[in-house]
């Protein structure tokens, strides 16, 4: 499939709860060939680890070249890691605990791997291909199941001493509020992920306030999805548009805060519940910054939408993985099969 014969190739993946994606660029970050499957996390970590090097062999199969051209492979991974060590120390939604998923990848395939947090890539993406483009400070927030954040600060991966940061989604937001996944009570992600906000409009429903939600729907929160939202909202439930104007708006406020921190230039609003509705998002936070901002930083961002789509987290892991062997190139390492045995 692929004739070019000068010029690394570059392997993104984007590891997901329910699916993952890899794809291969050239080196020019053209797509050549890109490929899905199930994440199966209940399978556990050791077959998960051979589900994503099945993948890798079968993108590299299809894109007619050996690993030996692979320049590196870039992964974004949920869950807490050890960036240094390149390990996964917990993904809970896939029940994984320390996969050294870097040595692994390295071992098998020969060439230098990192891997970095899933949202981390999909702002880096963005940064380096989309709407973050020539940005300084770029700060992206992602509101979905949950509310992921990340950002890239001159070019680099803002992170801590070993492992990812910006967790807006637990920022505390209202206090003594609902019990959030991580267990403290108030978090954003109570009042403005999407699963938070379909289970207000669920019950919404069940009373017979959103008749459209009920008819396309039902009450079950696995049905009410962000193109649905978007659809009920079109189709004049206002209990809905209400419900979801008002987690923006929490989304906002504490975009607010983080703008007051680390003044970012640029801010990327991003994730499938913004692609479903960009202009009530946009308008919303767009009224919580100029109401929260200190009036030093009026005018000194831009909110952009995300232009990447599915493509950021894949796109993003495999630019890091070029950024990481420009700045500090490894030692080659010999490739043979491993087995995904984790320490």
């Amino acid at each position: 499939m692929s004739d070019e014969a000068d010029g690394r190739f570059w392997l993104g993946f984007d590891l997901g709860g329910t699916k993952m994606q890899s794809v291969l660029f050239n080196d020019r970050f053209e797509p050549i060939v890109r490929r899905k499957k199930k994440t199966r996390g209940h399978e556990g970590a050791d077959s998960g680890v051979e589900r994503i090097i099945g993948i890798i062999e079968k993108v590299l199969e299809e894109g007619k070249i050996t690993a030996a051209r692979l320049g590196g492979i870039g992964v974004g991974c949920p869950g807490p890691l050890d960036l240094d060590e390149g390990v996964i120390v917990e993904a809970p939604n896939l029940g994984w605990k320390k996969v050294p998923l870097r040595e692994i990848l390295e071992k098998k395939f020969g060439c230098p791997a990192t891997i970095c947090n899933d949202v981390d890539a999909g702002v880096y993406g963005e940064y380096r291909f989309g709407a973050g483009v020539k940005g300084r400070t770029v700060l992206g927030v992602f509101p979905g199941t949950g509310i992921g954040g990340g950002l890239v600060y001159e070019g680099h991966i803002f992170r801590g001493k070993k492992s990812s940061c910006l967790e807006i989604g637990h920022m505390p937001v209202v206090p003594y509020g609902a019990l959030c996944g991580c267990g403290r009570r108030g978090c954003l992600e109570t009042v403005a992920s999407r699963l938070a906000m379909s289970a207000e409009i669920a019950k919404a429903a069940y009373r017979g306030q959103a008749p459209h939600l009920l008819r396309v729907a039902g009450t079950d929160l696995a049905n009410i999805r962000s193109g649905v939202l978007a659809e009920v909202i079109d189709a004049g439930d206002k209990i809905v548009e209400e419900i979801v104007r008002d987690g923006a708006r929490y989304l906002g406020d504490a975009i607010a805060g983080v703008v007051n921190l680390l003044a970012p230039d640029v801010i990327i609003l991003g994730g499938g519940l913004v692609e479903a509705l960009p202009k009530l998002f946009t308008e919303e936070v767009e009224k919580s910054l100029k109401r929260h901002i200190m009036p030093a930083y009026e005018g000194t961002y831009e909110l952009r939408v995300a232009k990447l789509g599915d493509d950021a987290g894949a796109m993003g892991a495999a630019a890091w993985a070029e950024q990481s062997v420009i700045s500090a190139p490894p030692t080659a390492i010999p490739a043979q099969s491993v087995s995904a045995e984790r320490t």
